[in-house]
């Protein structure tokens, strides 16, 4: 499904998931895997692990899947409004990348991103049709199978009947081992592997799916400040680089204004803990020339 697609794209994709949800849909499904055991997993060599050993520690990165967006028809709401969420929830989200619909690339943004973070979120790419190929390159990334959930499967026979024709079975189809929630209502299900969660493209269905897993990802806060300068950055920049020395824990960012702004430089500082964030907005403004500081907040 198009990552950009609105929720009313018609067809008896979407007729299947409404007459699912009137009837009632299954709960949360677990899929054993008998196998050998080939999950990708965060390892303590690679930055997706947890080096500092705080759990409340989180990061994500997210994978936006659709021709449609790389080709500019579609502008892509799902990425901003994800990184306002996590941020919310205090997960540090390390990229955001857009791939075509294609499964080898798809399988290396994935590998990317859980190089690179603990969680990972893709949107769009699943669906009925011949460009939704994000289940079958999550599975691949895991060395999984495609499988039908048989809970998925049989409410479609249940509601569809004679009209469940391959298309419409593609429905059911998760990778081997995935976790499939259900929540009473709703039009579809959001598949997880690991720490991977699969939601749909369309921003109404991709908003409701993360809605139902979004507490899974609450971390410790992100404290934020911010200083607003009318000097540029060649002013503040050794002020900046020794603040940068002085607090390693905290992410300090620079941002200079080229426009008709109350200001010329917007200077951020984040981090988990508020007095150290505070302690380095006051190093800093009390080394810059007097008259510099505009406003904070």
């Amino acid at each position: 499904m198009p990552a950009g697609e609105g929720p009313d794209r018609p067809g008896a994709a979407r007729d299947a998931r409404e007459q699912i949800a009137a009837r009632g849909a299954p709960g949360r499904v677990a899929h054993h895997v008998d196998q050998e055991d080939s999950r990708v997993r965060p390892g303590p060599d690679r930055p997706g692990a947890d080096q500092s050993g705080d759990r409340r520690v989180s990061t994500a990165a997210i994978v936006v899947i659709g021709n449609e967006i790389l080709s500019a028809k579609v502008a892509d709401e799902n990425g901003p409004w994800l990184s306002r969420e996590l941020r919310g929830l205090g997960v540090d989200l390390r990229r955001i990348e857009t791939v075509p619909d294609e499964v080898p690339i798809i399988v290396d943004s994935l590998r990317r991103a859980l190089a690179s973070a603990k969680w990972v979120f893709t949107s769009g790419g699943i669906g009925p049709t011949h460009d939704d190929v994000t289940i079958a390159a999550v599975a691949q990334c895991f060395g999984r199978k495609v499988v039908p959930d048989e809970r998925i499967l049989s409410a479609l026979r249940a509601h569809l009947g004679d009209r469940l024709n391959p298309a419409l079975r593609r429905l059911a189809d998760v990778p081997e081992g995935s976790t499939v929630d259900w929540s009473p209502g709703s039009l579809f299900p959001v598949v997880s592997l690991e720490n991977v969660a699969v939601l749909p493209g369309p921003p109404v269905l991709f908003k409701e799916g993360f809605a139902r897993i979004r507490d899974r990802y609450r971390a410790a806060p992100i404290f934020s400040r911010a200083l607003y300068f009318g000097v540029g950055e060649g002013t503040l920049a050794e002020h900046l680089d020794a603040t940068v020395a002085r607090f390693p824990s905290v992410s300090i960012g620079s941002y200079p204004r080229f426009d008709d702004a109350d200001h010329r430089v917007k200077v951020t500082f984040d981090g988990r803990d508020q007095a150290e964030v505070r302690r380095a907005a006051d190093f800093l403004r009390e080394r810059v020339p007097a008259g510099a500081l505009l406003r904070e907040d």
